[in-house]
């Protein structure tokens, strides 16, 4: 399937899972931060699928924000932006792995997922 990491069947996806990896995008970079410490919860194959584009995509967020917010396009990316991150943890819980346009191919090459 194109839209698929990692593909883990879904047995072994818990609610607790889904739960995580919403979290992870729309409290990013916070949420993927805290998840990376928790070893019970970094290793599980559907948190670490999500967690780490979250986690790049929360810190580019952020920059695009804070670099953009002296002039009104920074408001509008900023809302652009929180509305992709409630989409994609929407997704997320739902069991479904998210592609993020150049984040997820970064992430796969890099071997982080």
């Amino acid at each position: 399937m194109a839209n698929q990491i990692n593909p883990v069947s879904s047995a072994d996806v818990t609610s607790d899972d889904r739960l995580w990896s919403m979290l992870a995008y729309i409290l990013s970079p916070l949420v993927p931060i805290i998840i990376l410490l928790m070893p019970d919860k970094k290793d599980r194959p559907f948190i670490k699928a999500h967690n780490i584009q979250a986690l790049i995509w929360g810190l580019v967020y952020w920059i695009l924000g804070a670099v953009l917010s002296f002039i009104l396009v920074g408001c509008l990316i900023s809302l652009v932006g929180l509305g992709f991150s409630i989409y994609w943890g929407i997704k997320a819980n739902r069991g479904e792995y998210v592609t993020i346009p150049v984040i997820t191919n970064f992430v796969k090459n890099q071997g982080w997922a």
